[in-house]
């Protein structure tokens, strides 16, 4: 894997599989948001899809791929302390908002941090149309926040905290991509960096949510389903995170988690067909301008 990475990093044949990879992020992201958002508590959700692929990681962490040199263990540490407060705040602004509403928000705020990110530790820069979809794509976002403080006629007594919760976790989204990516970039192998990133991620947090649910999680129905929802839920998680961290290894951080937050259109389709959430033409333009916002970003460097 690592003399693929090497032959094609930095090179416009990179450049276009970043693309194709932080594309692909941006609707498996959409899926698994959905996924933690549906049938069951958030909660513990999250902790069936992060078990499932700490579980599906293992293996590969342990015995296929190199293992980390002793400096990237301190990394690995902030990776996944970094992680874990994400999960928290996200779970959390959950259980308070429709999907349809804080995901957008959480990861439209995302893109300007990163960008900032990128800046101060890779020393990317974008050009003043790059800019304008970055301003295209928060105006899209804030105006989506204040239609549906103004509109939203369902769950009103939590929408203010959701919200404020949804801004919260995209300052947690930008966080983590930026020191993935930083972690990526430092891992001799990328797929090393893979590896322990899902094993290690994957088996703390859950882990933690197991033990302080433990009676709900015994008393609780539809154990099978749950199991079955993680193993997908973490088959996707997989492929989504792996997917935009070898995007931001290939090519810029910046563009790549800007272009992921396409995943806000997939998403408002995902919570019409599979969560039954009204989104409506006002709603679904502002999601589609937080969508353009970001291609324009992609297109003016």
């Amino acid at each position: 894997m690592m003399a693929w990475v090497e032959a094609v990093e930095g090179t416009a044949r990179g450049h276009d599989i970043a693309l194709v990879l932080a594309l692909s992020a941006a609707f498996l992201h959409a899926i698994f948001g959905a996924l933690q958002k549906g049938r069951h508590d958030p909660w513990i959700s999250r902790m069936a899809m992060d078990w499932s692929y700490g579980l599906m990681a293992a293996p590969f962490a342990l015995f296929v791929v190199p293992w980390p040199a002793a400096g990237m263990w301190p990394i690995f540490a902030v990776v996944v302390v970094v992680h874990i407060g994400y999960k928290l705040v996200q779970a959390a602004c959950y259980s308070r908002g429709a999907f349809t509403v804080v995901y957008p928000v959480l990861r439209g705020v995302a893109p300007l941090f990163t960008v900032i990110g990128a800046y101060v530790l890779f020393g990317e820069r974008f050009t003043a149309l790059q800019w304008l979809g970055v301003g295209v794509l928060l105006a899209g976002i804030f105006g989506l926040a204040l239609y549906n403080l103004v509109f939203l006629t369902t769950a009103r007594d939590t929408l203010p905290l959701a919200l404020v919760l949804a801004v919260i976790t995209g300052l947690f989204v930008a966080l983590y991509t930026t020191i993935d990516a930083y972690g990526i970039r430092a891992t001799p192998d990328p797929a090393t960096f893979l590896a322990w990133f899902f094993f290690l991620d994957g088996i703390f947090f859950a882990t933690g949510v197991a033990l302080v649910r433990r009676a709900e999680i015994a008393g609780m129905a539809g154990k099978g389903a749950l199991a079955a929802r993680g193993v997908l839920g973490g088959a996707v998680a997989i492929a989504s995170f792996g997917a935009i961290m070898l995007a931001t290894r290939l090519d810029k951080v910046g563009e790549a988690a800007v272009l992921r937050e396409t995943s806000t259109v997939f998403a408002a389709l995902i919570g019409w067909v599979m969560l039954g959430e009204r989104v409506g033409p006002r709603r679904l333009a502002l999601m589609a301008a937080i969508a353009s916002g970001a291609v324009i970003v992609e297109f003016g460097g």
